[in-house]
């Protein structure tokens, strides 16, 4: 029984992140390691305006992909500084967003959004039809130059923070409860 908490313990703060072989294993992984600490679409200020990289795990993917979601639906992608409009549209309940690009029109639902990475995942069953589950974004200034498995160690380290909080905390309480007992003595 004792050595079964203590595992326990050791996997809720374990701040090693799995070797994966995709991207997409890697998001099933850390999202459901982050996803609390997301913001919504309705918070703007997270997505408006940014410069937005694109990050895929393709080998043959060598593209700066800038993607900029502006006020009014106007969508906004650069290919290494070629630029074309399209359209978004969010869609409140679930958290979903249209991504509207010439006459094709894709459904996202959000995934992860903070200051540096937008992170969503196109409705239905796409690993059934051979695609990849997310459409991964991070903020250029932050993401630029970095391989694919670097922006995903970036992400993780999100929890990382989180995961040495809550360990500094439960230190903290347990010291406390130390203090109390023996002052109670």
């Amino acid at each position: 029984m004792e050595n079964q908490l203590v595992e326990e313990y050791r996997r809720t703060f374990n701040v090693e992140l799995p070797q994966q072989e995709t991207m997409d294993g890697y998001l099933d992984f850390i999202l459901s390691k982050i996803r609390p600490m997301s913001e919504d679409l309705r918070e703007e200020d997270f997505w408006f305006g940014t410069r937005w990289m694109e990050v895929r795990d393709d080998l043959d993917f060598h593209e700066d992909i800038l993607h900029i979601f502006g006020e009014g639906g106007e969508y906004l992608v650069s290919m290494d500084g070629n630029v074309s409009a399209g359209n978004w549209r969010s869609i409140e309940h679930p958290n979903s967003i249209i991504l509207t690009f010439g006459k094709k029109s894709e459904l996202y639902d959000l995934a992860f959004l903070n200051d540096n990475f937008f992170v969503l995942r196109k409705h239905g069953d796409q690993l059934r039809k051979g695609h990849k589950k997310y459409f991964v974004l991070g903020r250029e200034s932050v993401v630029k130059d970095l391989e694919w498995r670097d922006s995903m160690e970036l992400m993780f380290n999100i929890y990382r923070g989180n995961a040495r909080w809550g360990t500094f905390v439960m230190i903290v309480i347990v010291l406390l409860a130390v203090i109390v007992l023996l002052s109670l003595f």
